[in-house]
């Protein structure tokens, strides 16, 4: 029978056919059930574990049945600052008392005072520190500079300090330059001697990795009165003695330390 002949119907049947059994020669319908087969499934959600809720029991306090009878202390807020040292000294403590039943003021006699700091030196009095005026300052240079130009002739090494506040008044220290240490001073910590003009020896702190006169040193300043503005010659004389020559800031001060 033709093709020509077969209806519509009847040829889509027939192609129908065919295509089935070249799939099926081909084995391409196993295929493509093992592959619809390792398809992953959607997963259903996990169900959120509700938290475990713990059963809170009150239970009496443990007490001691001496004090289990007694009745709840009070506790009362006290207010201790005053502004009068007079009133601050007899200010009321308050000191628990284990037997009674809550807080009782008791009267103290003794002055309470603040916490005490270890260590802490005590503020000094600088109502006597002297400051110089740049005038001041520049006139003591300036006669120094003639005084070390009269010294140089001797051959020692010579320095010129300025004295500032620090130096005479406050931390009394006194800073050296590095390079006049390292060419005129001790090389290790130790004591050096001032000699000043009458004569008068100090023995002297030098902190060789500091670099200046530490104890000793106040010594040194209260006795010559030396003030902010002054200017302190220091002549090498060995490597621990140094003579000292002061020249006054203030004119009407200008005499020998």
């Amino acid at each position: 029978m033709g093709i020509a002949n077969l209806s519509y119907e009847e040829y889509r049947q027939k192609r129908v056919e065919e295509n089935k059994k070249r799939l099926e020669d081909l084995n391409l319908v196993h295929l493509s059930q093992s592959l619809r087969n390792l398809t992953p499934k959607s997963s259903p959600l996990k169900k959120v574990a509700k938290p475990r809720t713990v059963e809170k029991k009150l239970v009496p306090v443990r007490r001691s049945a001496r004090v289990a009878n007694n009745p709840a202390p009070v506790y009362v807020e006290v207010s201790h600052f005053s502004p009068s040292p007079r009133v601050f000294s007899s200010m009321l403590s308050i000191e628990y008392n284990s037997v009674a039943t809550g807080f009782c003021l008791v009267k103290s006699n003794r002055i309470s005072s603040p916490r005490k700091s270890y260590g802490v030196s005590r503020s000094r009095d600088l109502s006597n520190r002297v400051y110089a005026t740049d005038e001041a300052r520049a006139y003591a240079l300036e006669k120094a500079e003639k005084v070390v130009f009269r010294l140089e002739e001797e051959g020692y090494p010579t320095l010129i300090r300025s004295m500032l506040p620090s130096h005479v008044t406050g931390g009394f220290w006194l800073g050296l330059p590095a390079d006049f240490c390292r060419s005129s001073l001790p090389r290790a910590d130790g004591m050096v001697t001032l000699v000043d003009e009458e004569g008068e020896e100090y023995p002297t702190v030098y902190l060789a990795r500091k670099r200046g006169l530490s104890g000793g040193w106040k010594g040194f300043a209260e006795a010559h009165q030396l003030v902010d503005g002054d200017a302190v010659i220091f002549q090498v004389i060995s490597h621990s003695v140094l003579k000292v020559y002061i020249l006054r800031a203030n004119s009407d001060e200008d005499r020998k330390g």
